[in-house]
Parts: structure tokens; sequence; C-alpha cells
């Protein structure tokens, strides 16, 4: 498995369950929403980083 696949994967799974909060508790649903774009921002860094080359 690719570098950086597994926090990318968790933090869209974790940005949709924030979502999934926004409309009862606003305030928590923005903390976990930014918690999981911040893991699917430096999932995709680490791919990005240390994806093959292939030439």
């Amino acid at each position: 498995m690719r570098e950086g696949m597994i926090p990318a994967v968790l933090g869209t799974a974790v940005t949709a369950s924030g979502a999934a909060l926004a409309g009862k508790y606003p305030v928590a649903a923005a903390a976990v929403i930014g918690f999981g774009l911040a893991h699917v921002v430096l999932g995709a860094i680490d791919l990005v980083e240390h994806r093959s080359k292939t030439v």
C-alpha cells in the first residue's frame, strides 16, 4: 500500500463524520472537519512525495 493512503482515507472518513454532526453540534463538527481535512492534506502530501517515478 502506498505511503500516505491510510491518512488520506482516514481523513476522508473523519471529514464525512464531522459533516454529519454539523446540524446538531456545529462547533464540534467544525473541529472534526478541520482535523479530517488536515489528515487528507498530509496524506496527499505523502502520496505526492513518494510516488514512484516511472519514466
